[in-house]
C-alpha cells in the first residue's frame, strides 16, 4: 500500500508511471485477487494525487492580456 507520505513526496510523473504499472498489472489479469484489491486502492490514490497535481499547475496558468492603452497584464486563465 502507498502511504500519504509516500504519495505526498511523488511527483506528477511519478505518481503517474505507477498508476500505468498498476493499471497494466491489473489488465494482464495475473494478479491474485488480494493483490489486485490492493492495487487497485493504491491506483485510485494515485490517481486522486495525479488530479490534485494538475489541479494546482492549472491554477497557475496565467492569460496575458494587452488591454486598450496597450499595457501588458496577467490575470487567471478561464478553463470552460
Amino acid at each position: 500500500m502507498i502511504s500519504p507520505q509516500d504519495l505526498e513526496g511523488m511527483s506528477f510523473e511519478q505518481a503517474l508511471q505507477r498508476l500505468e504499472q498498476i493499471v497494466g498489472e491489473l489488465e494482464s489479469g495475473k494478479a491474485e485477487l488480494e493483490r489486485s484489491i490492493e492495487i487497485y486502492e493504491d491506483g485510485a490514490a494515485l490517481k486522486a494525487h495525479c488530479e490534485k497535481k494538475l489541479e494546482a499547475a492549472r491554477l497557475k496558468v496565467e492569460k496575458i492580456v494587452l488591454g486598450q492603452d496597450g499595457s501588458v497584464t496577467a490575470e487567471p486563465a478561464e478553463f470552460n
